[in-house]
């Protein structure tokens, strides 16, 4: 397959931006320290260090990763991420993530246009089949987020992740390329 470029995507209130180094700010880090912002997230806590994201943003950066910053058109604010990734080129899928860093912009509809946004290029641009994803049970503002996108679940981990002392169900989701599944048919 020939490489893809990372570019911006445009959608009505968002500007989309290729994550890398030149995020790196102390406001970022702060996101990454908060207990609620990375409460369903592998990574970030009180232990998260300025060298920890530098190292993450390097990672990107040369990897060519389909990570993009989420930036506010009204005020050029940065306001969380969202990521395909790893892809499985081979088998046609890829594993989303998002994050709103920023608590001012949550409930204010960007997580889900920026999903749009991304799901949309991942399917006409890269051809993917199908995005994954792993939410846990009791994050009801993520899945309500993702059903309401068509995500369907496709199994659960039971009691497969702990936070804040008690062990949750990780539901693994999927949404499939419609249109290029009608046309392998």
């Amino acid at each position: 397959m020939k490489q893809i470029p990372i570019t911006n995507i445009e959608t009505k209130r968002l500007i989309l931006k290729p994550l890398g180094l030149h995020f790196l700010s102390k406001r970022y880090l702060s996101w990454m320290l908060d207990e609620q912002v990375v409460r369903y997230m592998d990574s970030g806590g009180l232990n998260y260090t300025l060298q920890n994201l530098e190292n993450y943003l390097t990672k990107i950066e040369n990897n060519k990763i389909f990570s993009w910053a989420i930036i506010l058109k009204n005020s050029n604010q940065h306001v969380g991420n969202i990521k395909i990734d790893p892809i499985n080129f081979k088998h046609l899928y890829g594993e989303y993530g998002i994050m709103i860093g920023d608590k001012t912009a949550w409930g204010k509809g960007y997580a889900k246009e920026a999903s749009i946004s991304v799901i949309n290029f991942c399917f006409k641009k890269l051809l993917l089949r199908k995005i994954n994803l792993g939410v846990i049970d009791n994050n009801t503002k993520g899945l309500n987020l993702y059903k309401s996108m068509g995500f369907v679940e496709e199994g659960r981990f039971i009691k497969h992740e702990l936070i804040g002392g008690t062990y949750y169900d990780k539901i693994r989701m999927a949404l499939f390329n419609d249109y290029r599944n009608e046309q392998e048919r």
